[in-house]
């Protein structure tokens, strides 16, 4: 018996109709990309699991996917007797692992390219990465990460530069979003107010949860991680501020009496200047529990969330001061965002976003009669696709009724049809599916009667 076919879990195949899509996200983000100057890089799928490790946390990295080395991988392991332990044994048997995003690889790319690219250097990178979690609605082991960074400049402008981008991306995919903005100064001024500065990451990781579980399980969690009451105590009534940014932030600045508290409020204090001079149309708001569970943070930190429809973030990013320090080029700074296609691809859907008719769709299908009717036909589809109109010849003289299931099926707009008697007319009829509508017309006006 045939074995039955199956990918692995977490995995998809991508219709047509869905990869049509999916471009459509890809070429709205890419287009924003580059009008903002960013340029085009790739880096391979696998990286050495010396560059990938210990860049995500300890999460991250039993999240990696590793590569088995090629031929006997295992001679190099000795057993004595004892049973195997896949902790011990991984880095014998494996050296190279699948990226788990894209920012860590770019850190290698600039340190092992510093001297062929420009600084700043601006690069945008789209590209799947993947990620051994437990797969889930939303949640995939492969995905497509589309990201854009700035590194080798301090400046605040860039953080704003990124701020219009994701303006313009989600108002070009017609997305009404949530712009949320902290700065892991203010979180390390906050751990250090709360006499906590040691417990930086662990108090990061637990309010990044304060969404999905709850202000009482955060709690218990900090507790669980040696917070005493008092520090908890003195956290919540920074959690719960209220205020709108500038409230906020002034608030902020009485009670963060050091040194990183007040650095991060006025690196904020320049970006909300810069975001008001802007005139964006997005709605942008400064969220002290927001913190990014990646340790590479050391600035400003983004988060969007989609505002009518319930799902997690759909781009994220921040300030990263010395990503590049651990492959050997020290003291450049970076900062980037990334843009999740698969749940914009989700939001798309769910609101009925998507444009009915996409650039790769076929517009306009010549129907086929026989062999005559073919080379009569040809001529024409040939100056159709010239005028840079996607356009397709039913290549069997089928039956019509076949033909036009075709068309319908493909939801192909425009159907062409030359008989005999057109032939004999120099003619063609033109059919408009949609509106159920078909006209008669000179063989030399079927472009512009297709164009209008």
């Amino acid at each position: 018996m045939a074995q039955k076919p199956s990918i692995p879990k977490g995995t998809r195949d991508f219709l047509p109709e869905v990869m049509v899509r999916r471009n459509y996200i890809f070429d709205t983000i890419k287009s924003v990309f580059k009008r903002y100057g960013f340029l085009p890089i790739e880096t391979p799928s696998m990286e050495n699991l010396s560059t990938l490790l210990g860049k995500y946390g300890e999460e991250g990295d039993k999240l990696l996917f590793r590569i088995l080395n090629s031929g006997d991988f295992m001679s190099g392991v000795e057993q004595h007797g004892e049973p195997l332990e896949s902790l011990k044994i991984a880095g014998k048997i494996s050296e190279k692992g699948l990226r788990y995003d894209l920012t860590v690889p770019f850190a290698r790319f600039v340190t092992m390219y510093r001297d062929q690219i420009a600084f700043p250097f601006k690069r945008y990178q789209i590209q799947p990465v993947w990620r051994a979690d437990r797969p889930q609605k939303g949640r995939y082991r492969e995905f497509c990460q589309c990201d854009v960074d700035i590194i080798g400049s301090n400046s605040l402008l860039n953080e704003a530069e990124l701020v219009n981008i994701v303006n313009d991306i989600f108002n070009n995919l017609k997305i009404n979003v949530l712009l949320k903005i902290n700065n892991r100064k203010i979180l390390a001024g906050i751990a250090e107010y709360i006499g906590k500065a040691d417990a930086l990451v662990d108090i990061t990781i637990a309010i990044d949860k304060l969404d999905k579980i709850g202000i009482d399980a955060v709690n218990a969690e900090l507790a669980e991680k040696g917070l005493d009451a008092a520090a908890i105590e003195r956290l919540q009534p920074i959690l719960f501020m209220q205020g709108d940014t500038r409230a906020k932030l002034s608030q902020l600045k009485t009670m963060l009496d050091n040194e990183v508290g007040q650095k991060g409020i006025e690196e904020l204090e320049t970006l909300f200047d810069y975001i008001d001079d802007m005139e964006l149309s997005i709605d942008t708001e400064l969220d002290l529990t927001l913190a990014r569970g990646l340790n590479y943070y050391t600035g400003a930190i983004f988060e969007v969330k989609a505002k009518d429809f319930p799902i997690g973030s759909i781009s994220g990013g921040g300030r990263y001061d010395n990503l590049t320090g651990i492959f050997g080029l020290p003291n450049v700074s970076g900062v980037g965002i990334s843009f999740g296609a698969d749940r914009i691809y989700d939001v798309l859907e769910g609101l009925h976003l998507f444009p009915e008719t996409m650039s790769e769709s076929t517009k306009v299908i010549f129907l086929n009669f026989g062999k005559n009717e073919e080379r009569y036909s040809m001529k024409y589809l040939n100056q159709v696709r010239k005028h840079g109109i996607n356009a397709e010849i039913y290549p069997d003289a089928a039956k019509i009724q076949k033909q036009m299931k075709y068309a319908d099926q493909r939801n192909i707009p425009i159907v062409v049809i030359a008989g005999e008697q057109e032939m004999a007319e120099q003619r063609f009829t033109v059919k408009w599916m949609k509106e159920g509508v078909q006209e008669t017309v000179d063989a030399n006006h079927l472009v512009e009667t297709i164009l209008k």
